[in-house]
């Protein structure tokens, strides 16, 4: 609150200088629960992919619900939980928390953000087909994706799809 011009001020009740904090010191994991990024770790099929801030994903998911260009047969539970699967491994891979970037990137590839090819919709409908209600197909999913393609940028993806109509199978894991 101001104080009136006319009231005085004595001493002790002028502006002192604020007291000032010292600057953050360097944070390492050291706790048990802490997030640690191992490189040895072991990695297979269905081990898995830690990252920080994995639950962010879903909120990410709702707001890219609308943007999705559904076949008739597809549900959007499904389509949603199977591009969470994979962009979580995306971002676990270099150790941070996902964003919107990563979805898109899981969507592009099975062809959601754009018009698929018909064979392409075929083989999502397989992959995609109750995803949400089953776990383990998630985590087959998420380990289909080769790690090659997760590193690339989302623009990248699309050059790489729109140089041909077979692209997607080597992008997604499914050319075999």
């Amino acid at each position: 609150m101001t104080q009136p011009k006319f009231a005085p001020i004595t001493d002790r009740a002028g502006v002192r200088e604020a007291f000032k904090l010292p600057g953050a010191s360097v944070w390492y994991p050291h706790r048990p629960a802490d997030y640690r990024s191992q490189p040895g770790a072991v990695r297979g099929p269905n081990m898995g992919n830690h990252g920080p801030d994995q639950g962010y994903a879903l909120l990410l998911a709702e707001r890219l619900r609308d943007r999705l260009h559904l076949a008739e047969h597809e549900h959007a539970d499904d389509v949603l939980a199977g591009v969470v699967a994979i962009a979580l491994r995306r971002a676990s891979i270099v150790g941070r928390a996902p964003m919107m970037g990563d979805l898109e990137l899981a969507a592009l590839l099975f062809g959601y953000l754009d018009d698929a090819p018909e064979p392409l919709v075929k083989e999502r409908a397989r992959r995609f087909g109750g995803i949400s209600h089953d776990y383990w197909q998630q985590r087959d999913l998420a380990d289909l994706i080769p790690e090659s393609t997760l590193r690339l940028s989302s623009s990248a993806v699309r050059e790489l799809i729109a140089a041909g109509p077979d692209a997607w199978k080597h992008l997604t894991g499914t050319s075999g």
